[in-house]
């Protein structure tokens, strides 16, 4: 019977559905010996990547090919050996072979990238296709790519003729009740596998690499598409909202809170002073800045020799640890002071205008607020989200403006200004041009100004001028190396200027630069350095707390004796009652990090828990106590319902 139906009008869907499962189970293949060293070697293991993985790609083959099979169920048998039919067929093969080995290729370089199946990332990358194909471009041969997999077509149709495959084809004789059987059953199979297979199905071991491999990448690419956002009163674990509340605002209480009576909320007067200090603010936020790359951190390549000596001079954060993996993330915290919530970030969602945001803080003080981006701020709704909550946007602005829902000022980089120039924006050193130049204007009419800068350089292509360090382009390493030339360049300009006497200038990175690990919540990568500059008290001091970027801005307004308004969940490190701790999170997991303690939540209400040892970066199943995974919960569960429930408003 299977035979006849090789040599049916079925032929060409069959041998496609065929060519995929063995050209996906070849991928996943290829990233199981990749990753022998970072996976448990077991039968076990195998058989359930690989048995598990097969009906991934089962499922995706009959999705490809669900329209087709559609097609070849209702085509009349007088019309299968016509012209039409004919150059319908071709043309389905080559649009779906096209997608396929285009998919195929993306997977094995978002692999390289992230050392993960597609995700979330992947669905964002999809939206922003000026910043990606051009990405892409710069750093691959995308001619040779694209003739390559023509050429691969082109074997492949001349492969399928020589098996007779179109002869077949465009066969007659099956009559319309065995065509219900056929089609029936690949329907009933493509259904069955569509409600009952969840992505999460993969998710059964400790190992991170061994779930991503038995994965697929389509499959994953929609599921995460699916699940922009979770809600995670559904999806996770939570405890009654008065108790959750309650323990938040326990552990946020400081010595010189006052909480406000409002049920259900965090908001409190901290009483640090009489804000008569008002110095200007500059914070660089440095793109996929790991702390390894520092010398201070081990790292012997002599990478960042101005970032090491600024941090001999300045205030370091030695155990800081982002919130997440990605750059709207730490604009997230750095900007809202709150733990990452499930999905995307709050940088790209809706409803996110008019929050209670550090700037706000600033605002409300008599500053100018400003973002500054080398690229298009359009990409991850960095303007939209900037420019709803008061800041002026000085950005490339290469996308039209029209539209923009935010009533600030937005100023265009305009090429005079740039000297170079790649998909994601215009260099740092052109970038800090800009941002001096603004410093300058704002102390002419004296302003006080609080300046977000976010940096594009340390970014593949990892393209920047030449002949600026020794190194030639296209490598991170390099990349790294001309971020920190540039923010030397930075700070000796900015030396010169009256206004650097009362600015403190702030470095701290977005996220590191690269997230994937043994573990679903890699610790070690979330590792981020922090430097603050110009605090008189406050050179040449570290500080060695286990702490999070959300407590950036409360410490800093602790340093300069500001009294202020807070709806922040980050707190003073120089409190007597801080607590060490640090929240970290993917789109799904959602993790907090307290001393060696670590407890992971994830959907479907699960809840890990682990010991945590930074100096092997293992995690060892421990079951630690009620009240730490308690205050776990409380600290997501309230943060998702303050955003959700506009409790983070003004």
């Amino acid at each position: 019977m299977l035979q006849t139906l090789f040599k049916s009008r079925y032929s060409l869907l069959l041998n496609f559905i065929v060519g995929f499962i063995l050209l996906s189970f070849s991928l996943r293949t290829t990233f199981y010996f990749l990753c022998l060293t970072k996976i448990d070697i077991s039968l076990l293991s195998f058989i359930k990547i690989f048995s598990l993985g097969s009906l991934y790609d089962l499922s995706v083959a009959l999705g490809i090919t669900l329209i087709y099979n559609i097609y070849l169920l209702i085509l009349p048998d007088k019309w299968v050996k016509t012209k039409v039919n004919s150059i319908i067929t071709k043309a389905w093969l080559f649009i779906t072979l096209l997608i396929t080995l285009l998919s195929f290729f993306a997977e094995i370089t978002f692999w390289q990238e992230f050392e993960s199946r597609f995700n979330f990332i992947a669905v964002d990358y999809l939206i922003y296709t000026y910043e990606v194909v051009n990405n892409i471009n710069e750093s691959y041969p995308l001619p040779i790519l694209l003739g390559s997999i023509i050429i691969l077509i082109i074997l492949i149709y001349y492969f399928f003729k020589s098996k007779k495959v179109f002869l077949y084809t465009y066969k007659k004789g099956l009559n319309f009740g065995k065509r219900i059987a056929v089609s029936g059953t690949l329907l009933t199979f493509t259904i069955t596998l569509f409600f009952f297979l969840r992505n999460s199905d993969a998710d059964i071991s400790s190992n991170r690499y061994e779930n991503e491999i038995t994965k697929a990448g389509i499959f994953s690419f929609f599921s995460a598409f699916k699940n922009n956002e979770l809600n995670f009163n559904d999806f996770y674990y939570k405890i009654p909202t008065e108790k959750a509340f309650n323990i938040i605002r326990k552990e946020l209480n400081e010595e010189n809170t006052t909480f406000y009576p409002k049920k259900n909320s965090i908001k409190r007067a901290i009483k640090n002073g009489t804000n008569s200090n008002k110095p200007n603010i500059i914070m660089i936020t440095v793109e996929s800045l790991s702390a390894d790359f520092l010398k201070h951190f081990g790292n012997k390549q002599q990478l960042t020799p101005m970032l090491d000596s600024l941090a001999d001079c300045g205030l370091l954060f030695t155990n800081m640890y982002a919130t997440g993996t990605r750059t709207v993330r730490g604009m997230e915290a750095l900007s809202l002071s709150i733990p990452p919530t499930p999905g995307s970030s709050i940088v790209r969602r809706s409803n996110n205008k008019n929050l209670t945001t550090i700037g706000s803080i600033f605002q409300k003080a008599g500053y100018s607020t400003a973002f500054f981006y080398g690229g298009d701020g359009y990409f991850d709704n960095m303007n939209e989200y900037f420019g709803g909550n008061g800041f002026d946007i000085i950005d490339r602005g290469r996308s039209v403006t029209i539209g923009d829902s935010y009533k600030t000022k937005r100023t265009i980089i305009e090429d005079k200004n740039v000297s170079f120039e790649n998909a994601w924006g215009i260099c740092d050193e052109d970038l800090y041009n800009v941002v001096i130049k603004n410093a300058d204007d704002a102390y002419s009419q004296k302003k006080h100004f609080y300046d977000f800068v976010m940096t594009t350089s340390n970014h593949r292509p990892y393209t920047f001028p030449i002949n600026k360090i020794k190194a030639p382009t296209g490598t991170r390493e390099a990349a790294i190396q001309y971020t920190d030339y540039a923010l030397g360049k930075f700070i000796e300009k900015a030396k010169t200027k009256n206004w650097y006497k009362n600015t403190i200038i702030i470095i701290v990175a977005d996220h590191c630069a690269s997230s994937a690990g043994k573990n679903e919540i890699e610790v070690s990568k979330y590792h981020i350095p922090c430097i603050i500059l110009n605090i008189p008290e406050y050179q040449k001091k570290t500080i060695n707390k286990l702490c999070s970027q959300i407590d950036l801005y409360p410490t800093l307004f602790s340093l300069i004796g500001w009294s202020y308004e807070s709806n922040l969940y980050g707190k003073n490190i120089f409190d007597k009652n801080f607590t060490p701790r640090a929240y970290l999170g993917t789109y799904q997991k959602l993790a907090y990090l307290e001393n060696d303690s670590l407890v992971v939540l994830g959907p479907q209400q699960k809840v890990e828990t682990y010991l945590y040892n930074s100096k092997t970066n293992q995690q060892i199943p421990y079951q630690v106590s009620r009240i730490l995974i308690e205050k776990s919960v409380a600290s997501y569960q309230t943060a998702y319902n303050l955003f959700k429930n506009g409790g983070l408003n003004l």
